[in-house]
């Protein structure tokens, strides 16, 4: 019998990562790659920093083109080549030589759809002068707008000033608004994101995003939230809100959307959410079609439900999972976290899993710790601060999701939690967890075990806790709330409403506190302290979570 002949439309993550696979898998296999654009399997993630220059080897986005595919794979790669149509009963898909004009069909056993995302670009008038960063022709027009920006003369009013005068704005402020933001600050462009939502970065709850807003403020870049562009004209935006701002540069970064065209039309199973339908082998609702990456609807690793989750992770790794599929491996696919990082100017944000806004909107009951703590010990030279946030579910102490920002570090606790997500650890049972230390890396009580010493105490009810959000109203209604920080920084700034008994002084003025009371620290430890004194002397009190630093930089 002649081999099985596999034709995998998009070469780049899951497509590529397929192909490849495949081979590995199958020396016999004919594998035909299919890519509409003139490139495969590039550095998607990496054409940011290309465009600020940090990547300065254009080449070193290319992983591999198609001669060296072909040389060690034994991949027929065919680029720009666009599949047009599929006939199912045929098992045959029509390519459009896009540098030819030329139009063929091409026979399948397996088909496997790679097609990604398109980015989302507004029906405005003017928004065609909006550049968007996909693919590595994007990178190339982008990077010659910005070299052409940066050359131009400045106009006689603002010779003498700073060269920052040259402007961007770039609509959308998630994962590569906020990436170009810095980028494109780099190159010396002053930059604004303008967000639809409240809020930059949707993947994170607001009291985080206010931390990511308020550091990309510091860093030079201008953030305009709750408003969209309504015109584009040649040098300039005008905004929702009636503004104008200048803009020599525009960038459409305001999201994705899966690439379902093709799939639609061959009459495959979409989603509620837009995406490919495709069961826990990868398979659409057509038996012999597959579905990778982007374009495809994952299950939700929290609650089971449809997500799309456009990350180079699960692509890769869903490409890989689909090669077993059809060399007849018993595999199956995992759901999905979302686990997301981002940095901006030496700073780093990142999520795994829902926010505490999701959660409590599906009606989960929750508890939410938040920390700040140092990356490594604090006597140790360089330790870095940063925040971090836990969701869990109330009744059965499962970690829901978890958020943080700051210094060096980050990554490394959002990490080992997403691997305790997936490893089923509760959150107290993050307590248990033995992480590597020295001073230099960590703490001997990791920031990841103390946020499973907080759930433990919030589980066992050693403490009740109350949230930044929801202080202002209890103390409207007549709760105590007490400052137990020392007078001096109770005298820097305190939480409205505040009193100030230090915790050191709690005892012996017990007669101050009323039965009822919120005490706060500066970030949680204290008031923890003081909440357990007040506690075994008959009050009825609450922490606040993560102290005065969460709730001022909400």
């Amino acid at each position: 019998m002649p081999p099985m002949k596999t034709v995998i439309v998009g070469g780049v993550a899951g497509g590529m990562s397929a192909a490849t696979r495949l081979r590995r898998l199958d020396e016999d296999a004919e594998i035909v790659v299919l890519e509409r654009s003139g490139y495969v399997s590039f550095a998607n993630c990496g054409l940011p920093y290309y465009i600020g220059g940090q990547i300065t080897d254009r080449d070193a986005l290319l992983l591999q083109t198609p001669t060296s595919l072909g040389a060690r794979f034994g991949i027929d790669v065919r680029v720009n080549s666009e599949v047009v149509s599929i006939d199912r009963a045929a098992k045959t898909v029509t390519v459009r030589n896009l540098a030819t004009g030329e139009t063929y069909t091409e026979a399948y056993d397996h088909l496997v759809l790679a097609p990604g995302a398109a980015p989302f670009v507004p029906p405005v008038p003017g928004i065609e002068r909006a550049l968007t960063l996909r693919n590595i022709a994007d990178t190339d027009a982008m990077a010659a707008a910005v070299d052409a920006v940066l050359a131009r003369p400045l106009a006689p009013q603002d010779r003498g000033q700073s060269p920052s005068v040259r402007t961007a704005v770039i609509l959308g402020g998630g994962f590569i608004g906020v990436e170009l933001a810095e980028n494109l600050t780099e190159r010396g462009l002053a930059v604004t994101i303008v967000e639809l939502a409240d809020q930059v970065l949707a993947p994170l709850d607001v009291e985080i995003a206010a931390l990511v807003e308020n550091h990309l403020v510091a860093s030079g870049v201008t953030v305009v939230t709750g408003a969209s562009v309504t015109e584009v004209r040649p040098d300039e935006v005008v905004l929702s809100d009636g503004r104008t701002l200048p803009a020599d540069l525009l960038v459409a970064a305001i999201g994705v959307r899966p690439e379902t065209g093709l799939a639609e039309a061959a009459g495959l199973d979409l989603g509620e959410r837009g995406g490919i339908l495709v069961d826990e082998h990868q398979r659409t609702s057509d038996p012999s079609i597959y579905a990778v990456g982007d374009a495809v609807v994952k299950r939700d690793a929290v609650a089971g439900g449809e997500a799309l989750v456009p990350l180079a992770s699960p692509a890769n790794r869903h490409g890989r999972l689909v090669a077993d599929v059809i060399a007849g491996r018993p595999v199956a696919v995992r759901p999905v976290l979302g686990t997301a990082i981002v940095g901006m100017f030496g700073r780093t944000a990142a999520a795994t899993g829902w926010t505490e806004k999701r959660a409590r909107a599906a009606g989960r009951p929750v508890r939410v710790i938040h920390t700040h703590p140092s990356n490594h010990a604090g006597y140790y030279p360089g330790a870095e601060g940063m925040t971090l946030k836990l969701v869990i579910d109330a009744e059965t102490d499962a970690i829901l999701g978890a958020q943080g920002f700051g210094g060096a570090g980050v990554d490394k606790r959002i990490d080992v939690i997403a691997t305790a997500m997936r490893g089923g650890v509760t959150a107290s049972g993050l307590a248990d967890l033995e992480l590597a230390y020295a001073p230099q890396y960590g703490s001997a009580k990791d920031p990841v075990n103390m946020l499973g010493f907080i759930a433990e105490n919030l589980r066992d009810g050693l403490v009740d806790t109350i949230q930044w959000h929801e202080v202002a109203d209890e103390v409207a209604r007549g709760v105590q709330l007490v400052d137990v920080r020392t007078p001096a920084e109770y005298a820097r700034g305190t939480v409205d409403g505040a009193i100030n008994i230090p915790v050191d002084e709690l005892r012996a003025r017990l007669d101050e506190v009323a039965d009822e009371v919120i005490v706060h620290c500066q970030v949680g430890l204290r008031g923890y302290l003081a909440a357990r004194t007040l506690a075994q002397h008959g009050r009825r009190v609450r922490n606040l979570d993560g102290g005065f630093r969460t709730w001022a930089r909400r």
